[in-house]
């Protein structure tokens, strides 16, 4: 079985074009630096002399570039191309985290994110594209899924790797943590290095748009997509989790159920590894039996992960490392949607469209931390997890709405 399971993802593999093998490995790059230090920048924020309020002060300014940028750098991708767009993104992702690793107090760590939220939202705009202009709809959610699972095996390393030097330079004190944003810049480094030497646009993509204008292109999206308002409603509300799992989920397991460094890289781990045991075969569910089907198997998995944080016994790190293995449906049901949203508009529009997903989402990004960061010191930490169960059961209730994407035809 495991042997069919490999022939069949190498076949896969080499049916593809150059542009999406690469941008796999260039993914999986970002992904080890992304989750080498997403679970300790909150806590490297509250050594850095931060509140909770703080903590989503920060997030929340930061997310102010990133929606700014969201519509250009999607009308950049439809004009320019992803070459370039990728270009700009981690150069300005490896400059932000190379002032995180120099900042002095929480304060200076305000411009680092906002450079670095503002770079990675370029990425991820760009890197959905890439899937949706090369991948056939019978190939694109088991792409994207088998595309997830090659980052998940670096994001698997990359906590681990952190909690190491974290242990190795003072612990969880601010200059403890603060070598792993070093260690990031040079990742991004290697990851700029692969984008100009082996990326290449995708065939479908070569030729750019020529005269598309920014409004243009969004009212392309609005007039040729097929159920975009409620996909894009669908999405931003979906988005609540993204940006607070990593903020305030890690922060509740070191404040409120006292983890350690090692915990915190466990949870991160493991929550990386149903991503990587289920990529493959929740992709070929989607692909056979649709879309929507699987994002609702994730979404009660997701919130069960929520429920195993809040109950489990203060400095019981194998129910909190079990709640990270179900965290990681969250992965799962967001890289599946991420299949619906390449097939509701045509090929030539998917920078427009994800630019549009990325300012609501920008939008989502600004008001939900610094609130959850109120909700966290004014009424309880708890009250945060409930924010995030009830703002995932909405998303779900909202995707009802839309059509299954499956068999739709579209324009390239």
């Amino acid at each position: 079985m495991g042997e069919g399971l490999i022939s069949s993802s190498v076949q896969f593999l080499r049916r593809q074009e150059k542009a999406f093998t690469v941008n796999m490995l260039r993914r999986s790059i970002e992904n080890f630096s992304n989750t080498l230090v997403q679970q300790y920048q909150s806590i490297y924020l509250i050594a850095l002399g931060a509140n909770s309020v703080q903590v989503g002060l920060v997030n929340s300014l930061a997310n102010v570039g990133s929606t700014l940028t969201a519509l250009p750098s999607g009308w950049a991708i439809d004009r320019y191309g992803l070459k370039k767009t990728f270009y700009f993104g981690t150069i300005f992702m490896a400059v932000g985290a190379l002032l995180f690793g120099l900042a002095v107090n929480w304060v200076y760590t305000i411009p680092a994110m906002f450079i670095f939220i503002l770079a990675s939202r370029v990425n991820q705009t760009s890197c959905p594209v890439v899937c949706g202009s090369s991948l056939i709809n019978q190939d694109r959610a088991v792409g994207m899924q088998v595309c997830d699972s090659l980052a998940s095996i670096s994001g698997i390393i990359a906590p681990i790797v952190g909690a190491a030097v974290i242990a190795t330079s003072g612990g969880m004190t601010a200059e403890g943590i603060r070598p792993i944003f070093f260690v990031q810049f040079g990742v991004l480094i290697l990851e700029l290095i692969l984008v100009a030497w082996k990326f290449t646009n995708p065939s479908k993509r070569a030729a750019p748009k020529e005269g598309l204008g920014l409004l243009e292109g969004l009212k392309e999206v609005l007039e040729k997509g097929v159920a975009v308002k409620r996909f894009l409603l669908y999405q931003s509300i979906f988005m609540v989790p993204f940006y607070l799992n990593v903020i305030y989920i890690p922060l509740y397991a070191a404040q409120v159920k006292n983890a350690d460094a090692f915990t915190l890289g466990g949870m991160a781990t493991a929550a990386l590894l149903v991503p990587l045991i289920l990529s493959i075969p929740s992709g070929k569910l989607a692909d056979r039996f649709g879309r929507k089907k699987v994002i609702y198997l994730c979404i009660p998995l997701y919130c069960l992960s929520l429920v195993l944080l809040a109950t489990a016994p203060v400095g019981n790190s194998l129910m909190l490392i079990a709640a990270g293995v179900f965290q990681g449906f969250y992965v799962l049901g967001s890289v599946t949607g991420n299949a619906i949203r390449a097939e509701i508009v045509p090929i030539s529009l998917l920078g427009s469209w994800g630019g549009l997903l990325g300012l609501f989402g920008g939008f989502v990004g600004i008001i939900v931390p610094i609130t959850a960061g109120f909700i966290w010191g004014a009424v309880s930490p708890l009250s945060v997890l409930l924010l995030l169960v009830a703002s995932t059961i909405i998303a779900g209730a909202v995707l009802i709405t839309v059509p299954e994407s499956l068999k739709l035809e579209r324009e390239i």
